[in-house]
């Protein structure tokens, strides 16, 4: 048997407790297991340009061109753990434990890697804590100068049947980790995590951000109904002009977290943080709510309120209200009663709209196909409920670009969109989304510009407005406009899982512009935020082929049909209604990766 000896960076990876969480739930386990690898790890790891040398029952290991690319992959992996496991009980949560090393290894005919290079790398993978990652000093060497986040020297350390101790190096990674590229890219948006990262600056103006509040019913299908509150709340307070409010999706991102307020505060930049709880029992419900000053820890506010179920609009403003008028006390009345919003006035068109939410987020067309049913009930039960129309716009533009480009769904995203800016003159959330519908089906940039105009002037802190008006500049061809939307968005959200549509924003911009390093690790950032959009792929597939590495931009189109099997270039193209400069670059890479004309 013929054997090469060579220099390679290898990564061993395992699942933490694999045997109790499969003595609890094997099945299910061995499910997420393969969701993980097909949505996650492999195409991460393709992505980086490792192979996988053999996979166990709950691990792997992993050759790397260099240790870069291993620990950059690495990253990329634990940062989309956090995501999957937020809202999970621990005893539920799926943690890998991670070793690199760079080391000396034979490699066998069969492909197979033996030698004291994986068994270091393994035996780093058996010190890592959950969720770490642990680099010998040979590994660490190589990127030492590169690692955009804090380390821990673990010393000198005796590993399992190693002779010599070796010196180890922790990474405790969490969203914010990131390996900084050759070519400097877009800032990326932090995340909350446990290790050492960079505080944001504070803005100028007063900032707060509303964490989700608990759910104390002891019924986890009254969650939507808390989340529904503070996503009002959020809203309400972003109405003010001189606040400065994180979005939701960030805010949202500690949901099922124990949290420390100071630790929130630095991560999110903010001043202030309010956080609360909700308990409904039949037609009652208690809200409490607690202001603090995050650096100090200070309670600047805190109160109980006690309500029926049928006055829930009114305690949302009152609420609010209060909230403003503890951060600014010289605040005029005029400015307090700016925060309440139009709402339905059916209760239950609300209840249908915040169920068919998390159905249109993912952005995908077997996920919008759901919440159509759900927003057309609200919408018979309410027929001028602007967020209803808003919503069932996305969903028909969802369906229109990437379920097959049918007529219906044309004209139901614009019949949607009309009545959503008509009916939403004063919610920018309603704005924003009728704004995109308007652009990405209607192809009418100046309307869809007025009404994200619109949105931020009654919303200046509305990053959603940002995010979908960064897509809608992109795909217009205003490249320049497209990234700075996007980075001003990503500072006002920055652990939004939605942003995937800004970072592919930002990457048409960068394609656009022929900066295709940049316009590549933008595209790494949509898809380590939602692997399972198939414009993820596309992206990737178009930016690997531009740098002239053709086996990867093909793996990219292959899970980009697997995805979307009716896609193709020009109806891509097409549907969007894409700039013919952005269109001729795009057309040209894909065309390399093998997506079909």
């Amino acid at each position: 048997m013929s054997e090469t000896r060579k220099l390679a960076a290898i990564l061993a990876a395992d699942v933490v407790g694999y045997s109790r969480l499969t003595g609890a739930d094997e099945d299910r386990t061995l499910a997420r297991l393969r969701a993980l690898r097909s949505d996650l790890i492999d195409p991460t790891i393709a992505v980086h340009k490792g192979r996988v040398v053999k996979r166990t029952g709950d691990g792997a290991l992993v050759e790397f061109r260099s240790v870069v690319d291993a620990v950059r992959c690495a990253i990329e992996v634990q940062n989309g753990m956090v995501e999957r496991n937020a809202g999970l009980p621990p005893d539920r949560r799926i943690e890998f434990r991670i070793g690199i090393h760079l080391g000396d290894v034979v490699e066998e005919s069969d492909g197979d890697l033996m030698g004291d290079g994986v068994n270091i790398a393994a035996r780093l993978e058996g010190v890592a804590m959950p969720g770490a990652i642990c680099l010998s000093e040979d590994a660490y060497r190589q990127v030492r100068a590169r690692l955009d986040l804090s380390v821990s020297d673990l010393g000198e350390t005796k590993l399992k049947n190693i002779l010599e101790p070796i010196r180890v190096y922790s990474l405790e990674v969490g969203i914010a980790a990131k390996v900084k590229p050759a070519a400097q890219a877009e800032p990326t948006a932090p995340a909350p995590t446990t290790a050492p990262e960079a505080v944001l600056a504070l803005p100028d103006s007063p900032s707060i951000a509303v964490l989700p509040f608990q759910n104390m019913s002891g019924n986890a299908e009254q969650d939507y109904f808390a989340d529904g509150m503070v996503e009002d709340i959020i809203t309400g307070l972003a109405r003010i002009k001189w606040l400065f409010v994180i979005a939701r999706n960030s805010s949202f991102a500690y949901k099922g977290r124990a949290v420390d307020v100071k630790q929130a505060g630095r991560e999110l930049g903010v001043r202030y943080v309010l956080e609360g709880s909700v308990r409904r029992a039949g037609d009652r419900m208690r809200v409490t709510g607690q202001l603090i000053e995050a650096e100090t820890g200070r309670h600047v506010w805190a109160e109980r309120y006690d309500r029926t179920i049928d006055d829930v609009f009114a305690l949302q403003d009152e609420l609010t209200m209060s909230v403003v008028a503890a951060i600014e006390p010289s605040l005029r009345q005029a400015e307090a009663e700016r925060i309440t919003r139009k709402r339905p006035d059916n209760l239950d068109a609300y209840d249908l709209v915040l169920r068919a939410m998390p159905d249109v987020y993912p952005a995908m067309p077997d996920s919008a196909i759901k919440a159509l049913p759900l927003l057309e009930r609200a919408l018979t039960l309410e027929p001028n409920y602007a967020l209803a129309h808003g919503f069932a716009a996305w969903c028909h533009e969802i369906l229109f670009v990437r379920g097959g480009v049918r007529a219906e769904n044309r004209l139901g995203a614009i019949r949607h969109a009309e009545a959503a800016i008509t009916h939403g003159r004063d919610d920018a959330l309603a704005l924003t989304l009728g704004g995109f519908a308007l652009g990405l089906v209607a192809h009418d940039r100046k309307a869809a510009r007025q009404a994200f105009d619109e949105a931020l002037a009654v919303s200046p802190s509305c990053a959603l407005a940002l995010s979908f008006g960064s897509v809608a500049l992109a795909t217009g061809g205003d490249a320049d406009r497209a990234i700075e939307w996007g980075k001003r968005a990503l500072r006002l959200s920055p652990f939004d899982p939605m942003r995937y549509g800004v970072w592919f924003a930002i990457g048409l911009g960068h394609l656009q512009r022929g900066e295709d390093q940049e316009a590549a690790e933008a595209a790494r950032q949509v898809f380590q935020s939602n692997p399972n959009w198939s414009f993820a792929h596309v992206l990737l597939a178009a930016t690997q082929a531009k740098l002239g590495d053709l086996d990867t931009a093909r793996r990219a189109a292959a899970r980009a049909l697997e995805l979307q099997p009716d896609y193709t270039i020009s109806g891509m193209v097409a549907a969007s209604g894409m700039h013919a400069a952005l269109a001729e670059r795009l057309t040209e890479a894909l065309s390399l990766a093998g997506l079909p004309p």
